[in-house]
């Protein structure tokens, strides 16, 4: 589905030119995604400029409620990680003496559901897979403010990687019923691929925006979002329902009050199973993992050193004839001057 859209960069903290100079690329991307300046252009008034929606005038409107679903992964205490060792003979993590916490990028994910959903009101679903042990992480995502947690916790689903988990996510927010937004963490602390969000965008058939570190509503179903390049940012605008993968730097995650956790006892934790899913045991864990994993190793650094004594002035022509001799410089032509 390759199609021409507008991509426009800045550079972090500089203002981005006009529309009008930014390059066009083709770009594999959802066709309700479009890459463009954010904001909502409005009509060219008797002046010929063009003005853009304010916020204020977006929140004063009567928009409908979101359904917002949160994927959160409970992982290894990243303060403890040098308590985790490795199995050599199963080739796995061993992490059940370690502290588990909820995974720092997806405590910003939680964070922005909340918000969009104190602006717009609706729902906070969170959806996770784990084992039993990541149900306290879940009871504080309820005391953190979301409304119920839908928890798949099967032990067929050991040893996924990226795709049979973003398999058995999609299954669970196809289990939750209705959704406009799906917010996660860019990556895991645990694994680090970054693979899931879009993967469980395309297995849901919406558009997905990754690394996103400012996110506004510019229309009822329209959203700008700010997306982290290495060299910079794109604005980047969609419609719902889409994924988004959020960065730290979109917000500060609240912390846990008496209240909300008073009000998370009373608040479902649904544990389900494949079989509520209609999950086949080959489309999860290992048997659903496109992916294995064969060998695990530390690389060795064989290096060998090489002294050059004498004054600096005799050691440079040493060392650059030693460079050349073994490849690592080029062999440089000679003039009437000498060697240049």
């Amino acid at each position: 589905f390759g199609r021409h859209v507008r991509h426009h960069e800045g550079h972090h903290g500089a203002r981005c030119p006009r529309l009008g100079a930014a390059r066009t690329h083709r770009l594999r991307c959802p066709a309700d995604a479009r890459l463009r300046p954010a904001g909502l252009l409005l009509p060219a008034g008797p002046s010929g400029k063009r003005g853009r929606v304010p916020n204020s005038q977006m929140e004063s409107t009567n928009l409908r409620a979101l359904d917002v679903v949160v994927c959160l992964k409970s992982v290894p205490d990243p303060r403890c990680v040098g308590a985790i060792t490795f199995d050599a003979r199963t080739l796995t993590i061993k992490k059940e003496a370690v502290p588990r916490v909820i995974s720092p990028l997806d405590k910003n994910a939680l964070e922005e559901a909340l918000r969009i959903r104190e602006q717009r009101g609706g729902s906070v679903r969170v959806a996770s897979m784990g084992s039993p042990g990541a149900a306290g992480n879940l009871r504080e995502a309820l005391a953190l403010g979301a409304d119920e947690v839908l928890f798949l916790s099967d032990a067929a689903c050991a040893g996924a990687d990226t795709l049979a988990t973003a398999r058995a996510l999609a299954a669970l927010i196809r289990y939750a019923g209705r959704f406009d937004l799906i917010f996660c963490g860019a990556r895991s602390f645990y694994g680090s691929t970054g693979q899931v969000g879009a993967q469980l965008a395309e297995l849901l058939g919406i558009a997905h925006i990754s690394h996103v570190s400012h996110l506004e509503f510019i229309a009822e179903e329209t959203v700008s979002s700010k997306s982290r390049r290495e060299n910079g940012y794109a604005l980047v605008e969609g419609q719902l329902p889409l994924l988004a993968s959020v960065v730290k730097e979109i917000n500060n995650p609240r912390g846990m009050s008496l209240p909300g956790i008073v009000a998370a006892r009373s608040k479902p934790l649904r544990s389900l199973s494949c079989a509520d899913l209609d999950l086949a045991a080959d489309e999860v864990g290992l048997a659903g993992s496109a992916t294995r994993m064969i060998r695990v190793f530390a690389p060795l650094a064989a290096r060998q050193g090489q002294m050059l004594g004498g004054a600096p002035l005799d050691a440079v022509p040493a060392l650059v004839a030693e460079l050349r001799r073994r490849g690592a410089l080029p062999m440089l032509g000679t003039g009437a001057g000498g060697e240049r």
